[in-house]
């Protein structure tokens, strides 16, 4: 049987999955039921393919101020952090000054972080620089493992991998800061590179890189 039947239509299938059912009966896990702006990332955004550089930044800067906060925190501030910094144009970021870090420590906007603000800046430059090397965007995609996770629970979702690890190290190599393995598997999560959805969640395969076994 499934993880997602509905044997005997108590439901129980979907407790044990952690899948829970919404009014629309989308089956989605316990962080994308209830909050709508949640809920609308993980059905229209979370997983799917990010292949450009500045997408690719947005999502590595913003996955770096993540850290140690909650995502519902970091994508009520999105915008905030967009016009912040520039709609996440890297030429635009690796060129602030001292100025710029002022401005940013002052708005209340955005996670006022100055090491984070500080990495930003520096993982800006660092992109720029892996242009050479095809772009940060196919960087990252270089370390997309043969297989992804296949969940049926939530305690079986992995919060690192040997490709996270590897990742990880391959941008510390070249100047990116605040990209531990942890934050690089969820920028993995976030852009496709691998997909973590719940068999059985209404997103999974969604990517259209992964099929939804």
């Amino acid at each position: 049987m499934s993880a997602v039947t509905k044997a005997d239509e108590t439901g129980e299938e979907y407790e044990n999955s952690g899948l829970v059912i919404g009014p629309d009966g989308l089956a989605r896990p316990p962080w994308a039921a209830v909050d709508p702006l949640l809920q609308q990332y993980y059905d229209t955004e979370w997983g799917m393919p990010v292949r450009d550089e500045r997408g690719m930044f947005e999502r590595l800067t913003l996955e770096c101020f993540q850290s140690g906060l909650s995502w519902a925190t970091i994508l009520r501030k999105r915008e905030a952090f967009r016009a912040a910094f520039h709609h996440f144009d890297p030429e635009a970021v690796a060129a602030y000054g001292p100025a710029d870090v002022d401005r940013l420590l002052a708005d209340s906007g955005i996670v006022r972080n100055r090491a984070k603000i500080l990495a930003t800046i520096g993982n800006a430059a660092a992109t720029l620089k892996l242009r050479a090397e095809g772009g940060l965007a196919e960087f990252v995609w270089s370390f997309q493992p043969a297989a992804t996770p296949a969940p049926r629970t939530l305690a079986e979702i992995p919060t690192t991998s040997e490709a996270s690890i590897a990742l990880s190290k391959a941008l510390r190599a070249r100047g990116f800061a605040f990209v531990g393995p942890t934050t690089m598997h969820a920028l993995m999560e976030a852009t496709g590179i691998i997909d973590t959805h719940l068999v059985g969640s209404h997103r999974r395969g969604s990517s259209g890189v992964w099929p939804k076994g």
